[in-house]
């Protein structure tokens, strides 16, 4: 036990390692494999098929770039579709704003919440809220039946394969499209922009999303326990421009607390690197 590491190939060539405490939880549900471990750097920290998902350090930062952006630049948002997010960061944040009626989860994988519920509280808190409703069920099937619904959609899913494979696709995000409202918004986790592979899977999320909605752009944020810390989310519309449709005043006088996001911060992480605006452009 002194010496026990958890290890996370980003590459065949690359290895992300964090040293452990324990082994908390590991099960194979009906999806995935699903574990829980703990660290002294990181604390706890959620894997699904061997990949890492968050850790209580630094999940504060992936879950506050997900939501906020988008409630900065419609502060009236009422109505909310969470896809995946089992863990329950994303209806933690979503949860700060008073004028939000509704939300719905949609993760396919009931054993993800319960594990999460047990063994990380910091964000499985957000359960609590009884604005949020869970459906455990196929994100595609669900956004299939639903029209001029919701006023913003979230995409929290795992990586472009296994169980989230389907949230990457053309039809999906034409589905989202015809769920929201006339100034509706989707949020999408993006991947990464620097290895290969996770370059592969944003270019072609980018163009599936950029291929169904008017307006379309690219975010950044540093998220230290993900591949290379360099993450990218997608913002998409009907109409509404991230910078400049932002509602800066407004949204700070709402008084959110925050660790991460500030309205400054919105404006610059909208700004790319060259190489990513390269692929991007290329697409």
């Amino acid at each position: 036990m002194d010496d026990l590491w958890y290890s996370e190939y980003h590459t065949p060539n690359v290895k992300f390692s964090l040293k452990l405490t324990q082994q908390l939880h590991h099960e194979k549900s009906e999806y995935q494999l699903i574990s829980v471990f703990d660290s002294p750097e990181f604390g706890r920290f959620l894997t699904l098929d061997g990949i890492m998902m968050l850790t209580e350090r630094d999940e504060f930062i992936y879950h506050e770039m997900i939501t906020h952006p988008a409630m900065a630049v419609n502060p009236e948002i009422k109505n909310v579709l969470v896809i995946g997010a089992g863990d329950g960061g994303v209806v933690r944040e979503l949860g700060k704003y008073s004028g939000i009626k509704k939300i719905d989860v949609v993760e396919i994988d009931q054993r993800v919440v319960a594990v999460c519920k047990k063994y990380l509280p910091k964000t499985a808190c957000g359960f609590n809220d009884p604005r949020v409703h869970l459906h455990f069920q196929d994100g595609l099937k669900f956004v299939r039946r639903v029209m001029n619904q919701y006023d913003l959609i979230i995409v929290d899913s795992t990586d472009p394969f296994g169980p989230g494979e389907v949230l990457f696709t053309k039809e999906f995000y034409g589905n989202c499209l015809n769920a929201l409202t006339e100034d509706g918004i989707l949020i999408n986790q993006h991947e990464s922009p620097f290895y290969k592979e996770d370059a592969q899977a944003m270019t072609s999320a980018h163009r599936c999303i950029a291929h169904a909605f008017p307006i379309s752009c690219v975010y950044q944020a540093h998220i230290p326990t993900y591949p290379s810390g360099h993450w990218l989310f997608g913002f998409a519309s009907k109409k509404l421009h991230p910078i400049d449709g932002v509602k800066e005043e407004q949204w700070k006088g709402m008084g959110i607390k925050t660790r991460y996001y500030n309205s400054q911060l919105h404006k610059g992480a909208f700004g790319l690197p060259t190489y990513v605006k390269e692929m991007l452009e290329d697409e």
